[in-house]
């Protein structure tokens, strides 16, 4: 049973993520998603000069590259493996355990947040806005304390999907090839999936793609942070409160699903309106102002991540084992 496919797949994405919650992405090391945007820029800058000027030409050049990189990004990675299991069905494990480090953020999303507390704590209000506006979309020059923290409870909260459920349900469903498919497709929205000038046309097809690919792993991950609030003496009774009433304020899909669940644990409001490249965009808030945001709940919010994200990988890692045990 040991050298059975799936088996190695659950180990794999196992040993994986307990290497990303040790290790990070050390920034010594070359990543994948590195590459990926490279290719996501350097197909743009293609399909751009290929089709016409056009709202119709742009979608279609957008749709096209929706298509191309998430199947380059994930025949890559496969070819490799190919490759490495006609040497040792060992060295093909080796490579997936690493693949799967590589595509889990569970690490650099608690780190990365957990910086901009101490950016306030080390040089004050402006390295705060400063250190958050790496994190964000919306224009930081003017934010205060309060805001920059729900700033980063908020990356905190949607990225739990991004950065570590999605992930997680893709690499079970097909390894660490859906695990790079879902990468492409998540940095594709980041890139091009706004609803600006230049990318309304363009990034359109990127960014319907991201709201289909997170659509199920998103409620999962809300289900999962509201059982691991209380798992960690947070409300769960609350986030569930929250997560119902709430959960389609956001204007994504998705990302409202985990920002609801984390502001009813922790009592706090999150969202309200933002400027983006100088535009208010009106946003209606989630949660409760039972209380003002804090320093301290940028980290309860990473303890809200890594609990659903350690539940969730516990339940799939223990239904995988039981199907291998049935089908044997």
């Amino acid at each position: 049973m040991m050298k059975d496919p799936f088996a190695l797949r659950l180990l794999a994405i196992f040993l994986g993520f307990l290497v990303d919650c040790v290790l990070g992405d050390p920034v010594s090391l070359p990543h994948p998603v590195v590459f990926i945007g490279k290719l996501i820029f350097h197909s743009e800058k293609t399909l751009r000069k290929l089709f016409p000027k056009t709202h119709r030409g742009e979608f279609f050049a957008g749709a096209v590259m929706a298509v191309f990189v998430p199947v380059i990004s994930a025949a890559v990675p496969f070819g490799i493996l190919f490759l490495c299991r006609k040497v040792s069905i060992w060295l093909s494990f080796a490579v997936s355990v690493v693949m799967c480090w590589q595509i889990f953020a569970a690490r650099c999303l608690r780190d990365e947040a957990l910086k901009v507390v101490a950016a306030l704590k080390q040089g004050g209000l402006l390295a705060g806005r400063k250190q958050v506006s790496m994190l964000v979309g919306r224009d930081t020059q003017e934010l205060s304390e309060e805001q920059v923290l729900k700033a980063a409870v908020e990356t905190v909260a949607e990225n739990t999907t991004d950065g570590v459920i999605s992930p997680l349900l893709f690499m079970m469903l097909a390894g660490p090839c859906g695990g790079f498919f879902y990468k492409a497709v998540n940095t594709m929205d980041s890139m091009v999936g706004y609803k600006n000038e230049k990318y309304l046309w363009f990034g359109r097809a990127a960014a319907r793609l991201d709201d289909a690919a997170n659509f199920i792993p998103a409620r999962i991950a809300a289900a999962a942070m509201i059982a691991a609030a209380g798992l960690a003496g947070m409300d769960a009774k609350n986030a569930a409160r929250i997560f119902i009433r709430d959960r389609k304020k956001s204007t994504s899909p998705n990302a409202g699903q985990t920002e609801s669940a984390c502001a009813g644990a922790l009592h706090i409001e999150l969202l309200g309106d933002a400027y983006y490249f100088g535009k208010l965009v009106k946003k209606p808030p989630v949660g409760d102002p039972d209380r003002r945001i804090e320093r301290a709940d940028v980290r309860r919010s990473c303890i809200l991540m890594y609990g659903a994200s350690i539940l969730l990988l516990m339940i799939c890692e223990t239904a995988g084992a039981l199907a291998l045990l049935l089908l044997h």
